[in-house]
């Protein structure tokens, strides 16, 4: 790639405003699944007798099978809504980005 066009995209404040956003959302929602698992696990360590009450009276299935598809269910949704972001504003910024960069 030529490093004047290299030059130019990162001095370009698209870009950067590109950067941030995709950095910032990345470290939420990380710091958000990170906080859900070692929940979780801190929750199995510190109070396995709260995991291990049944769901109902006579119930095989305890509090803690839900809390696990919960855990597994979050990282779904989260990263559902990364794709969705990257698909819609990031993808349209750097469009932008792309158009002002060829001019």
């Amino acid at each position: 790639m030529d490093e004047a066009l290299i030059q130019r995209i990162q001095n370009n404040p698209k870009f950067q405003e590109l950067q941030h956003k995709k950095t910032s959302l990345s470290w939420l929602l990380s710091i958000i699944m990170l906080v859900i698992y070692y929940g979780l696990i801190l929750m199995i360590a510190f109070s396995p007798k709260t995991l291990g009450t049944p769901l109902s009276a006579g119930s095989v299935t305890t509090i803690g099978i839900p809390l696990g598809l919960l855990v597994i269910v979050s990282a779904f949704v989260l990263t559902g809504i990364y794709v969705r972001r990257a698909n819609t504003e990031f993808d349209q910024l750097n469009k932008e980005l792309i158009e002002e960069t060829r001019q």
